[in-house]
Formats: C-alpha cells, structure tokens, sequence
C-alpha cells in the first residue's frame, strides 16, 4: 500500500495541476458540505456548490469528487485516506441545499455506506490507552470535467437535527468538568419530558456533537419521536474520558465509577434551569459505557427517573445485589440487547439481570433480544447485512424495538407499540 500511496496523492492532485497551468479557467470556489448521522455514523452526505450558470444546465456525470482525510490525533489506514467518491445525482438549490428550481446552487447527492469510510469526517483513532472517534481533517475537491470548474474551499457545514441543539454546555461539579448539548422542543403546551442519552465509550471528550454523531443517537430530537411526546426536551452530557472510569481502571460495576455523582448533578442541574421540564417526565438510557451508566443512576436515584430505555448494557449483573434488585423493580425499564454481542456479553449482564428483575416482581420492564443487529433500512442488504453484535442501539435510535424478551409485542393499553411510544407514556407515581 506504501508504494500506491504516492501514486493516490498523484491522481487526487491531477486536476488542480491542470487548473493551475490553464489561465483561461475559472477561480476555484468554496463548497458546503452536508453531514447526516447515519445507523453506523456521520457520512458527508452532499455537497452544495455555488455555480455561475443554470444548474438545469450542468450534468451530474461531469462532476468528479477527490476527498482526503487526515488527522494529528493519529494515523489513519492508508487505504482510507484518500480517494473519489460516487455521485447519484444532482439538483438545482439554494445554498443550504434546499431543492430551487430557480436556486443558484448544484446540489450533489453522494452514496454512502457502513463500508465506506471515505465518505466518514470521523474517524476511531487510539491515543494512549484509550480510542475514541474525532473530527478529522476531511477537505474535498470538485471537478466539472466539462466547464473546468473548481470548487475546493469548504464554506461551511450543515448537519441536519444537530445543528438544533445547543452545543456550548459545559458544567462543573466538584472536581470534574463535563460538556454537553441540549435540545428544547419547539413548541410547549405546559410542560415536557426530559430525554436523556448516555454516550459509549467511544464517544467521550469535549466535542458533544461526536456524542451525537458517533451514532444516530441526535435522533431522540427528530419529528418523527418528539412527536411522540408532544415535544420533549433532549439531554446528551459527555464524558472526558469514559463513563465506566474508576479510580484505578475500569469498572463494570464492582467497584465506584468517578462520574456518577457529576453527571447527576449535571442533569440536577439542567432541570433547575428549565422550568418547563415535567419533573414527573425524567427518562434515562444509553448504550455500552452509557447504559452503564444509566443503570448506575437509576440504582443510585430509583426515585428519580420516570423510566430508563438502556441498550448494550455494560454493567455485570454479578455485581448488582439482590437489595439493588428490590430497590430498582418498580422503575419501568426498556432493554434491548444483541445474542451475538460480543463486547457486552449479555449472558454475563442484562439477561440474568432482566430475570432477576421479573423474579422480583417487576410489572414493567421490557427486553428486546435480538439475534443479530441487522440493516433496518435495507438499503445495504437488509436482514443478510449484519453490524457489529454490540451495536443494538441502532434499534433503540430508530425507534424500532417493539417486542419482550419472548418475542411477544410489547402492549399499552390493548395495543401493540414501539421502544419510545412506550416510554412517552411513562410517568412517576405521586
């Protein structure tokens, strides 16, 4: 690969060389760039190019798109650091992408794909004993191989659901200082919920939007769920470093974490703020690292949380005591889990856990056990495209968990409903 690599570099920087030697061609120009989170992550979804003709009048196979990416936090594979990526169509907009018949802009449309990392702006880069994904450097450029066009400046990024969150948080309690990004609903009748979700271990740091955007977890945000609560406000806090962080290593459970107490107080903290939170509406979940946690809290403040949705729960049920067990049976709970997950072995956490809980005698929680996580939208291969074992809460995200633990629906007032239509209905007993 070392000996292709300058060849690469050669044929990415081919047509600035042939721009650079012909005076007659335009000025090169800036491009916006769209980034969507997608059930595996961000992908560079579409480009947004200013153009000095009818767009009507310019061909989408005329268009040619080199990408590098780069990082200083680390080395990224060779074979994912430079390249061209596949148009699939174009349309005329304004320069936010919005489709303009008479819009001034040529919007291109680019595949994308959990096995193309060309198309990522975030890569999973190890930096001392710990790995976690970063905002690289992801720099395009775009050809009209039939005008001699340019564009290779990037002017800005739209990120569809993020950019609605309020990015700046950031809170201090004791010791310990964690961002995080928050979400209020358009519209509120009196009051609203509480949605809060707890990043994975490889989204921690001070950028919330990696939180977000490691996977689909901004979803919580979308129309298609806050619908579902008649508007709900949305909490995502970020770890610097990980949530299952002790002490001296990590924990599962057996001994204290060092973030419990500072993500409560954070979320104590917000809800002070916001006095148009329903205090009775205070849900809470995560995945992997943040389901962890999620657990931790619920064990810690059972009073406090009107349910908890968690998927890829990593906490061992060896180390939760069968008083922990009476303590947590009455707050409503929504599992989701992986047969086949590797990382977060479920034999060794929620399955024994989730027996214990109805043994006790909880009336209302839930498991969703999956066999495989699967291609939800079928544009990648549907049931035969497998992910990665752990990463259930794709399902979770897209709001398509719908069955217990023996694969029956899950019903609510005599009908059938989904992980979040669930929860929306939640509510804390006076």
């Amino acid at each position: 690969m070392k000996k292709t690599l300058p060849i690469l570099l050669f044929l990415f920087a081919l047509p600035l060389l042939v721009w650079a030697k012909n005076d007659n061609l335009p000025a090169p120009g800036k491009y916006k760039l769209v980034i969507e989170g997608f059930d595996w992550g961000p992908a560079v979804s579409k480009v947004i190019l200013p153009v000095d003709q009818n767009p009507k009048d310019l061909s989408t196979t005329d268009f040619e798109i080199f990408v590098s990416r780069s990082s200083q936090a680390g080395e990224i594979p060779a074979a994912q650091t430079s390249g061209k990526r596949s148009v699939v169509y174009g349309y005329p907009s304004d320069e936010n992408g919005n489709r303009k018949e008479d819009g001034n802009h040529m919007t291109l449309v680019l595949a994308v794909s959990p096995v193309n990392p060309l198309g990522s702006p975030i890569q999973y880069l190890r930096t001392g004993n710990r790995g976690s994904n970063v905002w690289i450097d992801y720099s395009m450029t775009v050809v009209n191989t039939k005008t001699g066009n340019i564009w290779n400046e990037e002017a800005g990024r739209i990120r569809p659901i993020v950019d609605e969150f309020d990015l700046t948080g950031k809170f201090t309690h004791q010791n310990t200082t964690l961002t995080y990004a928050s979400f209020s609903p358009k519209t509120i009748k009196e009051k609203a919920p509480l949605i809060i979700w707890l990043h994975g271990g490889g989204e921690g740091g001070t950028d919330p939007t990696i939180a977000m955007m490691g996977n689909k977890a901004f979803n919580y945000a979308s129309p298609e769920i806050q619908v579902l609560f008649d508007g709900a406000f949305v909490l995502v806090p970020q770890t610097p470093t990980f949530w299952m962080q002790a002490a001296e290593g990590m924990t599962r459970g057996q001994v204290n974490d060092v973030y419990n107490a500072a993500v409560f107080a954070l979320i104590q903290d917000y809800v002070a703020k916001n006095p148009k939170i329903d205090p009775a509406r205070i849900y809470v979940g995560g995945c992997s690292n943040g389901g962890y946690m999620s657990l931790k809290l619920i064990l810690e403040h059972p009073d406090y949380f009107a349910a908890g949705y968690i998927s890829a729960l990593a906490y061992n049920n060896e180390f939760i005591t069968d008083a922990q067990v009476q303590k947590i049976k009455n707050v409503p709970m929504w599992f989701v889990h992986s047969k086949d997950d590797m990382t977060t072995k479920p034999d060794e956490t929620v399955v024994p856990l989730y027996h214990r809980l109805k043994q006790a005698g909880a009336k209302n929680v839930y498991f969703t056990y999956y066999d495989n996580v699967t291609d939800i939208t079928g544009f990648y291969g549907g049931e035969n495209y497998r992910y990665n074992g752990h990463w259930s809460w794709i399902y979770s995200h897209a709001n398509v968990a719908r069955t217990d633990f023996d694969g029956s629906p899950v019903m609510l007032n005599g009908r059938p409903v989904t992980i979040m239509e669930w929860m929306a209905a939640q509510k804390k007993k006076k």
